[in-house]
């Protein structure tokens, strides 16, 4: 085989395998298919609007090329003089003024309506933290419940050794549950950077800025699980912080928020409990694969470069209110995070005292829970 021949083998190769993988791809040309009466809204909207503007553009473009190519100059033409003509002049006014306004009055409607938070059945709070996203339900069925709710994807499809999943870095372990046909008021906000809360199908996009609240809303009508992640740049992990609404009927819901408080009572902890070392080092094992792993590292050793190790560290190894201060409160200008209002003052406590006693740090000694509590006075 010549060397040409030997070329063109392997590009119709490397063609066959691109081809191979990309058609393995989902080509979706359009919006994801809403679950709202406003999204429903929203994509009529997009669809009209892009009639108008293909109109618009091959009107133009068509008498353009039409006149460049009919009117040129090696047919004898010459071109026309008509500066300061008023008819042209007010034509091209009002004709584009005219499109704009019949544009304009059904947008406006429906951005009216993306911003009338009013009158809410159920309202949530989201708080976007680095990298996962808090939900506390304040107002209406199911005020008190709060959770956190993290990726769910395993870290072997991320690392490439397990086949990735249907919903490959679109899974949480808790889901956002809210019922069908009720108007659901989201605040949003975060804790350490901007995060924007994105739902495609629901029709929401907010940003969550620390020291703002905003609102938006929502009302879906059908059963059934959205998916969304965040959609601000926020740092190492923002590819990895999905959000997971489920929709259920009322039933189902009343359902699951009987459920939901039962096991929040289950799972209180007795902050005036004296916890054991190995208590607390075992409740720490699993606060710190939840909250600090992604930077920290399961062995300890952190990121070299961006994030600290802690095993060995000073300030893990150091005095014990020093470390409580950084978990409690971060620490500004790094990408530590602080911890105070995502954590109780038992898994502050506990995952003091795992760090203190894990890998090559032998501390052994322990924080309380009284010790957080007035820590954070």
């Amino acid at each position: 085989m010549t060397s040409k021949a030997s070329s063109m083998a392997g590009l119709a190769g490397l063609g066959l395998s691109l081809y191979s993988g990309l058609s393995q791809a989902a080509w979706e040309l359009t919006f994801q298919k809403p679950a709202t009466r406003l999204g429903q809204e929203i994509f009529s909207l997009h669809d009209w609007m892009m009639v108008i503007i293909t109109i618009i553009f091959v009107g133009v473009f068509g008498v353009m090329f039409y006149s460049v190519y009919a009117h040129r100059k090696s047919r004898g033409h010459k071109a026309a003089q008509f500066h300061e003509n008023t008819l042209v002049e007010i034509v091209w006014t009002v004709v584009p003024l005219v499109i704009l306004i019949l544009m304009v009055i059904p947008v406006t409607g429906t951005v009216l309506a993306m911003r009338d938070t009013s009158n809410p059945d159920l309202t949530i709070k989201t708080t976007g933290y680095q990298w996962k996203w808090g939900y506390d339900y304040i107002k209406g069925e199911g005020e008190g419940i709060r959770f956190i709710a993290t990726l769910a994807t395993p870290p072997e499809q991320i690392n490439g050794k397990a086949p990735k999943g249907e919903h490959y870095l679109l899974e949480t372990d808790r889901h956002l549950v809210v019922p069908v046909g009720k108007k659901i008021r989201l605040l949003t906000t975060a804790n350490d950077v901007i995060h924007a809360w994105w739902v495609p199908a629901l029709a929401v996009k907010q940003d969550a800025i620390p020291g703002f609240v905003r609102d938006t809303w929502f009302k879906v009508e059908q059963e059934g699980i959205y998916r969304g992640q965040c959609a601000e740049l926020c740092g190492k992990d923002h590819g990895y912080m999905p959000i997971v609404v489920e929709a259920v009927s009322a039933e189902k819901y009343s359902k699951w928020v009987e459920e939901q408080k039962k096991l929040m009572a289950a799972a209180a902890d007795d902050p005036n409990k004296t916890w054991t070392l190995d208590e607390l080092k075992s409740r720490g094992e699993k606060v710190y694969a939840a909250n600090c792993v992604a930077c920290h590292q399961a062995t300890g050793k952190g990121v070299p470069g961006t994030f600290p190790a802690l095993d060995g560290s000073k300030v893990v190894m150091g005095p014990k209110d020093v470390q409580i201060g950084t978990v409690l409160n971060g620490r500004p200008g790094t990408a530590m995070a602080a911890f105070g209002k995502q954590l109780s003052d038992v898994e502050i406590a506990a995952v003091v005292t795992y760090t203190r006693n894990a890998w090559g740090n032998k501390a052994a000694d322990m924080a309380q829970p009284g010790e957080i509590k007035a820590a954070r006075k």
